[in-house]
Parts: structure tokens; C-alpha cells; sequence
């Protein structure tokens, strides 16, 4: 079993401050750089330039809306993170499984 893994998605994923940003679109729906930074503890400029990596990987869509852009939350994309997590998740359960049976073995080979 392997799991195919979007490495620039999870670098995008991994940085808190975006996670908050996409926790923030997902309850409200949508939001502009400036309602974003309102809610953040980073400025305005910070919010963009990481809207800007979370919109290269595609997790965040951009409309326009006057001076500003509207963002929101791609389900598809964010779907596709989940089910890399859960593919990944199951890989390392089985990882772990195999770990703990040679560990076992070992210890009843020294055991015996």
C-alpha cells in the first residue's frame, strides 16, 4: 500500500496560520483578505501572501468583489487533503502493526 502524497499541498496545509484562515472560510463560507486579518493575528499583507500559497495548491478560490478578492474553501480540493491524510493514516497504522509484531517477536526470542 502506498499513499500518494501532494507534498506542496501539505507544505501549504502544514503552516497554522493558514489552517486558522481555512477554519475561518469554512465556518463564515467566504472572506476577503481584509475580514481575515481582522480575525488573524498577522496583518493584512501576511493574510494575502498566504492566501496566495493556499490558492496555488487550490484549496482556496478567489472571486473578485470590488477592490478585494472573496475566497472560499475548494470542497474537491479539500477533500482530496483528507483523503491523502486518511491514505497516509493508514499507512503508518500499518507501519506501527508491523513495528509492535517484531518488537513481540523479539521479546519472546528472548524470552524463551
Amino acid at each position: 500500500m502506498s499513499a500518494v502524497v501532494d507534498d506542496d499541498l501539505w507544505s501549504a496545509i502544514g503552516d497554522p496560520t493558514r489552517r486558522r484562515m481555512l477554519d475561518l472560510l469554512l465556518a463564515d463560507g467566504q472572506g476577503t483578505a481584509t475580514t481575515l486579518s481582522a480575525r488573524l493575528p498577522v496583518t493584512r499583507q501576511a493574510v494575502t501572501k498566504h492566501l496566495a500559497v493556499l490558492d496555488r495548491v487550490g484549496l482556496v478560490r478567489a472571486t473578485p468583489a470590488g477592490r478585494e478578492k472573496r475566497y472560499s474553501v475548494d470542497d474537491a480540493q479539500l477533500a482530496r487533503a483528507v483523503a491523502q491524510l486518511n491514505s497516509v493514516g493508514e499507512l503508518w497504522d500499518a507501519r506501527l502493526r508491523r513495528i509492535k509484531s517484531l518488537a513481540e517477536a523479539i521479546q519472546r526470542a528472548k524470552n524463551t
